[in-house]
């Protein structure tokens, strides 16, 4: 008997195509046949998470043992009709089948049987016996064909998906990297079992969901399915994140032009004779078509938490973020379009089962930009809808606040509306109020002291610093074309400064400038702000959850909501569970590690980012549970003295007076301040005005990108 090579064997699993799923569903016997039937289709994953389901609970081992059975059996019929070699029909077959199986391990070995319900002596049963039958396949194809090839073949292209995550720099790389190190030739499917059991029980975020720490989302479009299994409940994205996406993985394009000339040119033919004038349209279906198994993956958690968890953020085209009647719609468009694509996924993940009652609905929430004060109307119509949000470019108090508000009286009217609400977050980005700190307070510092010079002491020590800085030299010429102030805004520039109130070319700037004393001063002064800005976003987001969710002030939210949009305590309690401080861009484990909370709050993590958490939490003598409710742990004061030395950190710490005034109404009375960023103001404040531009600049970029694909494939 010969076989073809492991890269043979991937190049044509690979290549190979999932039949469409249509309705109706065609006619299965029981559950193991619509897992084979649904495997051996090109559905392994959908197979898979058809187990994860309540009632499953009684009957698991049962539908594994049938499963077992009767694929033992496929595996023979498969073997006899071989001849001199497999068929790449059969290689992908059986490697289909193998896919499924090993899916189902995760599924079983993750967290998915607590969110179904599944007790864990029966979840453990069955995860026994489909690694023994693995072992028996294994066996079998080294007695059949000499090596256990397609196993193999099938493993390592799990693998090395994940490891295309962020180019390689991510938790899910380097757990793939992991699992390879520790597979065996000898023992194939027994090492790999034993490797993922063993990486996802150390795993900090597994065990930070699973013992109640709280939640956590991943900003990033791939490696879902295993942060899923680690407790991975809320997935960010946009079409940049959407961009990034396709760069990771470049046979996404050659998939996106496949799927858009056999489906979208039929039934928007419009968009391939003039792409241009539909550019957003088209830019919209890119990011579904890369998204769509971001809403797959998450199908599991949404249903069996009834809209609670599993949730994908969607950010809308932020041309119209401004726009109130075109968000809204272009929000309803595309809960529409998702709609009728999950309510065929729901039929075939759900079949068989007598609940959920309802199909389709969307694991949506739309990214509404607080850049602008019509955010608070978006979210207000969205949430009246059933659609949930995300609200992002936020970094205030103001914001946030202002925006939970709003939903909270959109949720109200849903329900009374007998709609449930969907989960709604209120993100708060930490990180880049941050970098917007630095940035503003290392500018300020340099102009200051500069003003006080003549204009060749001031020349001379920019030219030094651009020099220390490493300014291209047709950089440097377009500099000395500017005024001061945009000079030293550019040299400022996180992407110039590095973010680095410390670097050693600016601290000698200030220090030739004489404004702040010795370079040891200088050290000591930077120092002191570099330390205190690093937790500027932290404080934002404890004082949001403070104001929010404690339980005194939660209590007080749920009278106002039952008292002022007449609903029930029940419903007003519903509409409180359903809303969470998300906070998001973090630069550093400790952006996660004190923002911990077992209620209303998830993080949401870069796939890099993952990383350095987990690389934190293996160091010696970290303690998980010292970070339990960190979110309300107090921090150094001295760090808050400095930051209110700050006016935009200012902005972003305090209340509005009228923010101020309804906050007392409701009986929260503690000095939140009243010099926070006014609605008006949102668009001009600093984080607000950086981000926007650039999420702008990326969009259009993406939407070229997609064009230039479209207009390839145009006849």
């Amino acid at each position: 008997m010969t076989i073809a090579s492991l890269s043979h064997i991937s190049e044509a699993v690979l290549k190979s195509k999932p039949k469409p799923l249509t309705l109706p569903t065609p006619i299965y016997v029981d559950h193991a046949d619509c897992m084979i039937k649904l495997s051996l289709d090109g559905h392994t994953k959908l197979a898979a998470d058809h187990i994860l389901h309540p009632e499953m609970g009684k009957i698991l081992n049962e539908v594994i043992g049938s499963l077992t059975r009767r694929i033992g059996f496929l595996f023979m019929e498969f073997n006899r009709g071989i001849g001199e070699y497999y068929s790449n029909d059969l290689i992908v077959s059986k490697s289909r089948i193998y896919d499924m199986l090993l899916e189902v391990v995760w599924n079983l070995m993750g967290i998915e049987p607590k969110w179904a319900s599944i007790p864990e002596a029966v979840s453990n049963r069955a995860l026994r016996t489909i690694s023994e039958f693995l072992k028996t396949c294994e066996y079998e194809e080294r007695k059949i064909i000499g090596s256990p090839s397609i196993l193999k073949s099938t493993i390592m292209i799990q693998l090395e998906k994940a490891m295309l995550v962020n180019k390689g720099n991510s938790m899910v790389a380097w757990m793939a990297n992991e699992m390879s190190s520790r597979i065996r030739d000898d023992n194939i499917a027994g090492s790999y079992v034993n490797a993922v059991r063993e990486l996802i029980n150390k795993n900090f975020y597994y065990n930070a969901y699973k013992n109640g720490l709280c939640k956590f989302g991943n900003d990033y479009a791939l490696g879902l399915r295993w942060l899923r299994h680690l407790g991975y409940v809320q997935v960010s994205t946009n079409p940049v994140l959407a961009s990034i996406a396709y760069n990771d993985d470049p046979s996404l394009w050659e998939s996106f032009k496949e799927y858009f000339k056999e489906s979208v040119a039929n039934t928007h033919p419009e968009w391939l004779r003039e792409p241009e004038k539909h550019a957003d349209d088209i830019a919209m279906e890119a990011t579904l078509f890369v998204l769509l198994e971001n809403f797959y993956v998450f199908r599991v958690p949404f249903l069996l938490s009834n809209g609670h968890d599993g949730l994908v953020s969607y950010q809308l085209n932020p041309l119209i973020a401004d726009d109130v009647e075109k968000s809204v719609e272009a929000a309803r468009e595309f809960a529409r379009r998702l709609e009728n694509t999950l309510k065929i996924y729901d039929s075939y993940l759900l079949w068989g089962y007598n609940w959920p009652m309802e199909k389709g609905r969307p694991n949506l929430v739309i990214k509404v930009a607080a850049a602008y004060p019509s955010s608070i109307e978006i979210a207000r119509r969205l949430n009246e809808i059933g659609i949930g949000q995300n609200i992002t470019l936020s970094y205030t108090l103001t914001q946030e606040l202002l925006t939970g508000i709003a939903a909270m009286e959109g949720m109200s009217k849903a329900i009374k509306k007998g709609i449930l609400p969907t989960q709604t977050y209120l993100t708060n980005m930490g990180g880049r109020l941050e970098d917007h700190l630095k940035e503003y307070v290392a500018a300020n510092l340099l102009i200051k002291a500069l003003s006080k010079l003549s204009v060749k002491e001031t020349e001379e020590i920019l030219d030094k610093l651009a020099s220390g800085l490493n300014v291209k030299s047709e950089v440097f010429e377009e500099l000395k074309k500017k005024s001061l102030k945009e000079r030293v805004e550019m040299l400022t520039d996180r992407k110039i400064l590095g973010g680095n109130l410390l670097n050693d070319a600016y601290v000698e700037a200030l220090v030739s400038s004489r404004a702040y004393g010795s370079k040891q001063e200088v050290v000591n002064m930077l120092t002191s702000l570099n330390d205190a800005i690093k937790l500027a976003g932290t404080f934002v987001a404890k004082r949001v959850y403070e104001i929010m969710f404690t339980p005194n002030n939660r209590q007080k939210w749920i009278d106002y909501i039952s008292r002022e949009f007449g609903v029930s305590r029940d419903e007003a309690e519903t509409i409180m569970d359903r809303i969470d401080l998300l906070p998001a861009s973090k630069r550093k484990p400790a952006d996660t590690l004190l923002t911990l909370s077992s209620r209303n709050l998830t993080n949401t993590e870069f796939p890099n980012h993952q990383l350095d958490v987990l690389r934190e939490s293996l160091k010696d003598g970290f303690e998980i549970e010292s970070f339990k409710e960190s979110i309300i742990q107090s921090l150094d004061k001295k760090y808050l003295e400095t930051l209110m030395s700050i006016e935009d950190f200012v902005k972003a710490y305090e209340a509005t007076p009228k923010l101020k005034e309804f906050l007392e109404k409701i009986g929260i009375k503690d000095d939140y301040g009243t010099r926070g960023v006014e609605t008006v103001d949102w668009p001009n404040y600093g984080p607000c005005s950086k981000t926007l531009k650039e999420f702008t600049r990326a969009y259009l970029d993406f939407r070229e990108k997609v064009l230039s694909v479209v207009i390839e494939i145009k006849p």
